[in-house]
């Protein structure tokens, strides 16, 4: 049944619909939660593929588009019209005229054109450089013979057009939160790294290293009547039994819920009726460097997932809060496989392969991973004695959540576990396994096959739907069968709220991030958020 969940679906499982009908309350102040790890790795939000390092800038900084975690779509927010030409080629915006910057500077398109071209250049190797690679005009930019894109036109201050050069869906792409939109010359000026200056609905006040992160009310913000709040702090607390105390004693206001905590909040009838719950579009995996030995042969990749027993590391670790992976695309996507089955747990089978690819004595691997209950340092404590059975000789390389967001995108591994990003694009999130990718921007296995980038190709030069859909199943499945990673699980987010709460999003793209603009608490908060 769990298979054929959409996502609209998913996006519906345990909603709170008490909160949706009261009327907003404005004021107060919100200790909100950013859970993964011990600090924020930048303010530069455009430098970062961290979800920890969204908490702040979600609030600070805004993008073209928004997810609508609603509607399970991209939507515009920095525009207000969009015209498409006919082959899906050429986008024409008209930009919002009420927005301003927390510095008191109007809104334009030479804003758009600055930060895009700022994330795309090859010199600064943002992870965001893969959301530009098919504009018109980006290799001349790319290797210097032009100084600006030539797919990225101002039309006037408030119009920009944006041409690709094969059929795109740009929404998927430019909602993202390290896509938002600077200041132009923003990302130059030396200040801006320690005091950011952005489009969002609160300011930047202060950070207090591995501590939090303070933003006010922006009295400006384009949204009429928004926020709602005066104030949040964006609190540090990667360790799950601390925000379990420091949700119990009333000093947060969400938190993110492991599989122990999932299980003790079901069962306890002073929380149970706040917990919200989605089914997210993110993997959780152990990737492989399949450029070096011995992961530059399928069959060690192959046996690496034949050694493991997932399901029941789900059924015990993970406490049913995940969904047994068939590959690379969630169960919410258009693109998954419903007939796709897993690896099995096959410890002969493992051992068989290794020593067909030349290995007879085993290898060792160690692998890169920070800590995580869910998908981190526990799971690969938990596979370590299972590898071992077949051969595989695993060690555990700890590192802080920040560090693990650089040395995967550098390339720093041998193999790393994370849950990275499959969705909701399909077509968005299947170019990390195209040859042609670079590894900073999401192809950190570096996986190439002919076979794949041929269906990639296809789907992307596709105008129907369903066709693409077609190809991108086509592609996914052969994901599967290289194994570039160990698939694990898809994951379950739930969060925990607290009754005066109200506002939050069914967010599928990644629970924990908020629109924090539609968040508000009533009267029934302690005194200390009023």
């Amino acid at each position: 049944m769990l298979k054929s969940l959409t996502l609209a679906a998913a996006l519906l499982m345990g909603v709170s619909t008490a909160s949706l009908a009261e009327t907003p309350k404005s004021g107060g102040t919100l200790n909100f939660v950013a859970p993964y790890g011990s600090s924020f790795g930048t303010l530069d939000i455009h430098t970062s593929p961290s979800t920890q390092d969204e908490f702040p800038a979600k609030a600070i900084h805004r993008s073209l588009y928004q997810w609508n975690s609603t509607d399970s779509k991209p939507e515009l927010e920095l525009a207000t019209e969009v015209t498409a030409s006919p082959d899906n080629k050429v986008f024409t915006y008209k930009l919002r005229e009420n927005a301003v910057f927390h510095n008191g500077k109007p809104f334009t398109a030479d804003d758009v054109i600055y930060s895009y071209e700022r994330i795309a250049n090859p010199k600064n190797a943002f992870p965001g450089a893969r959301y530009f690679s098919n504009l018109v005009g980006i290799e001349a930019f790319n290797k210097g013979e032009a100084e600006h894109i030539a797919g990225l036109k101002k039309i006037d201050d408030h119009t920009v057009e944006i041409s690709y050069s094969d059929p795109a869906e740009p929404g998927f792409d430019l909602m993202n939160t390290n896509a938002a939109i600077y200041p132009t010359g923003a990302g130059e000026d030396p200040n801006f790294i320690t005091h950011p200056i952005g489009l969002g609905p609160f300011e930047f006040v202060e950070n207090i290293p591995g501590s939090k992160v303070v933003v006010k009310k922006f009295d400006k913000y384009y949204k009429e009547g928004q926020p709602y709040l005066d104030k949040i702090n964006i609190v540090l607390l990667g360790d799950a039994s601390a925000r379990d105390v420091a949700f119990r004693n009333k000093e947060i206001d969400v938190s993110v819920l492991g599989p122990t905590q999932y299980v003790a909040y079901q069962a306890d009838d002073a929380l149970k009726d706040h917990i919200l719950e989605v089914a997210e579009v993110y993997t959780r995996h152990v990737g492989f460097d399949t450029t070096k030995a011995p992961f530059d042969k399928k069959e060690v990749r192959q046996a690496f997932n034949h050694a493991i027993n997932a399901d029941l590391i789900i059924e015990k670790l993970v406490k049913n809060k995940a969904y047994r992976a068939t590959g690379w695309l969630p169960i919410s996507s258009a693109a998954y496989d419903k007939d796709a089955k897993p690896y099995s747990y096959d410890v002969a089978l493992a051992k068989k392969m290794l020593a067909d690819a030349g290995y007879p004595d085993g290898i060792d691997v160690a692998i890169t991973a920070t800590q995580n209950e869910s998908w981190g340092l526990t799971i690969v404590e938990a596979i370590i004695p299972m590898l071992a059975e077949a051969g595989i000789r695993a060690t555990a390389k700890p590192v802080e959540a920040s560090v693990l967001a650089e040395v995967v995108p550098a390339g720093d591994f041998q193999a790393y576990m994370w849950s990275n990003l499959s969705g909701p694009s399909d077509y968005a999130v299947m170019k990390c396994f195209y040859s042609k990718t670079p590894r900073s921007s999401c192809a950190y296995q570096q996986m190439s096959d002919p076979a794949f980038d041929k269906l990639f190709e296809e789907a992307g030069a596709e105008t129907d739907p369903a066709k693409k859909t077609d190809l991108l199943r086509q592609a996914n499945d052969i994901v599967q069968e290289d194994a570039p990673s160990w698939f694990f699980n898809y994951n379950k987010a739930v969060m925990a709220y607290q009754p005066w709460l109200h506002g939050l999003q069914a967010n599928a793209t990644e629970l924990a991030i908020q629109n924090y603009e539609e968040l508000w608490i009533d009267d029934t908060a302690p005194d200390s958020r009023k």
